[in-house]
């Protein structure tokens, strides 16, 4: 369900799946566990088409609410509209929103660059 690699000191998560409602906790836990282990490098979250879900979505903003505290850099990134609308509607609640990107080699770029 979520892969990960470092990519120009970005640890770049992707979710390949779905979670389902039911696994909505469980990938935002997942995702807390690697911000917290390559802390303090950017995150980018890369949403597959096949996970690009409202599930998924409420999945991330979770893991960016139970981060927000540390102080990283979290990004976003998926071919899906209306995924990139749902995550940056929903964000304003918590502070700045986790920049969106609808392609991933600018988000990887854009990430980077806030790093260096």
């Amino acid at each position: 369900m979520l892969s990960h690699r470092r990519e120009n000191d970005v640890l770049v998560l992707t979710v390949h799946e779905d979670p389902g409602i039911g696994g909505r906790a469980a990938l935002a836990t997942a995702i807390e566990d690697f911000v917290r282990a390559f802390q303090p490098s950017p995150v980018l979250i890369v949403i597959d088409d096949a996970a690009a879900t409202p599930a998924t979505a409420s999945a991330v903003l979770r893991a960016r609410r139970r981060c927000g505290d540390l102080d990283v850099l979290f990004s976003a990134s998926t071919h899906n509209a209306s995924i990139r609308r749902l995550l940056e509607d929903n964000a304003d609640s918590l502070g700045p929103g986790p920049v969106v990107h609808p392609r991933i080699d600018v988000a990887g770029d854009a990430a980077y660059g806030a790093a260096a």
